[in-house]
């Protein structure tokens, strides 16, 4: 006996509701297998659920898309970052640069570039340097040249404004979601009582095949069994 399986996405869920009010609109009352009230209520849902469900898409294609530039602009910042403060280091070790200024650089005294990692650590670590560079060459300090604080900078800002643009997106993104994922329990309430409707309409519909085809036309999705719906052609 072949069993149903309710929608697990929202994907799913959109058509299943989609194959019912299109079932149910076509049907005159007579031949209507399930409740007119549900049948409104399905077809108010299905077009808030359908709108929620294209925006999260929307939003999560956007944020996708801008994320592949964004992660380039990461690339590139942290490769300056780290680049500059390896030269600083060792202008520190040669006595360029006098080693307590690395102070103004808030850098650690052991001569190692922080973990750079997250982009919350090159947040952090880029407008240190460039702070403290521009303080030190106000104190008479010479610049470094290879990478320039110019060249670091704006690289930082592409990141930076790229790094604040995505956290809106994702934030987009989450609540989009979050609206989306709170109307999941009453699409279900509403699919499950659709087709629990209309199995009980077509109960006595003979043979097996045949009521499971009228199911069918209201989104009803069955399965079947390894090897179940050849046994049920042999029998």
């Amino acid at each position: 006996m072949p069993y149903r399986r309710l929608p697990n996405t929202d994907q799913a869920r959109v058509r299943a509701l989609k194959t019912a009010v299109g079932k149910g609109d076509a049907s005159n009352v007579r031949e209507l297998a399930i409740s007119l009230n549900i049948l409104s209520e399905a077809r108010s849902f299905l077009a808030k659920f359908e709108v929620a469900q294209l925006y999260y898409t929307r939003c999560y294609e956007i944020q996708s898309k801008a994320s592949r530039k964004h992660q380039a602009n990461v690339k590139m910042a942290r490769l300056y970052i780290s680049h500059f403060i390896q030269v600083f280091n060792l202008s520190v070790l040669r006595e360029e640069i006098k080693e307590n200024q690395k102070e103004l650089y808030q850098l650690p005294d052991a001569n190692i570039v922080p973990d750079l990692t997250s982009e919350s650590a090159l947040v952090e670590w880029g407008a240190n340097i460039i702070k403290g560079e521009q303080l030190r060459i106000t104190q008479g300090g010479i610049p470094i040249y290879n990478p320039t604080i110019a060249r670091v900078k704006v690289h930082y800002d592409i990141f930076f404004e790229s790094h604040e643009r995505q956290k809106n997106y994702q934030v987009q993104t989450n609540r989009s979601l979050d609206e989306l994922a709170a109307m999941r329990e009453r699409a279900d309430e509403l699919i499950l009582d659709i087709w629990n409707q209309v199995e009980a309409r077509f109960q006595d519909v003979t043979p097996n095949e045949a009521r499971l085809d009228k199911c069918r036309d209201y989104g009803l999705v069955y399965y079947y069994r390894a090897g179940e719906k050849v046994k049920e052609e042999n029998d």
